[in-house]
This record gives structure tokens, sequence and C-alpha cells, in this order.
């Protein structure tokens, strides 16, 4: 059996969930791309699922690689949060590895960004 690179190095990609609440913050710091977004985007609607949690932060202020598995992950869990009536706000500081790919995709102005938490 052949190992994934995200099993060969679990520290490419970290995913932390803290639940406050009605809210949930997830952390995640490492490269997302296409080996690690798919655990990043089960992630994301495992946590939009809780019945308790009606908002989620995603800080990518630690992520150092973003492709276009990445956005897509990001899109899935914008689709699923509308769907489902709860809010997802990214915040991603001034990490260009984050900024730059969703401005030249159009997703910063399509996604909720923010510089921090609301509210």
């Amino acid at each position: 059996m052949t190992a994934s690179l995200a099993e060969l190095d679990p520290n490419r990609l970290v995913i932390e969930a803290v639940r406050a609440a009605d809210r949930s913050l997830v952390t995640v710091t490492g490269d997302v791309d296409a080996v690690t977004a798919p655990t990043l985007r089960q992630s994301l609607v495992e946590t939009l699922a809780h019945p308790d949690v009606t908002d989620v932060l995603l800080d990518l202020s630690g992520v150092t690689f973003l492709d276009s598995a990445g956005l897509t992950a990001l899109v899935v869990a914008d689709r699923t949060a509308r769907a489902t009536g709860r809010a997802l706000t990214v915040t991603c500081g001034t990490s260009r590895a984050v900024r730059r790919p969703l401005e030249i995709t159009g997703l910063l102005t399509v996604l909720t960004v923010a510089d921090r938490w609301p509210g």
C-alpha cells in the first residue's frame, strides 16, 4: 500500500477547529494543494454540518501555499454554508499565498473575506 504525501508528512497541513457556542474557528496551517485540499474540504463540510454551528471563521493566515484544489475546497465550503443558512468568513491576514489566488480568481469578492473574526 502506498502512503499519500499528507500521510508521509502529517505537518504539511494542520487543521484545528475550536467551537464556542454557535461559532467555530477553523485554523489552517501549511500547504493546501491537490493532496491536502480534500482533507480541508471534508473538515469544513463536517464543521458546517454540526447542528449547533451557525458561524464559521476560517483562518488561513498560516497557509503557505494555495492552489486550485484548495480554492475549490473554499468554494465548496462557501456553497455548503449558504445552502444551509450558515455564515462562512475567511480571514487570510496579509498572506500573499492566500490573498493573491483569491484576487486572481475573483473569489476575493465572492467569498466573505474579513481581516479578523466579525463581531
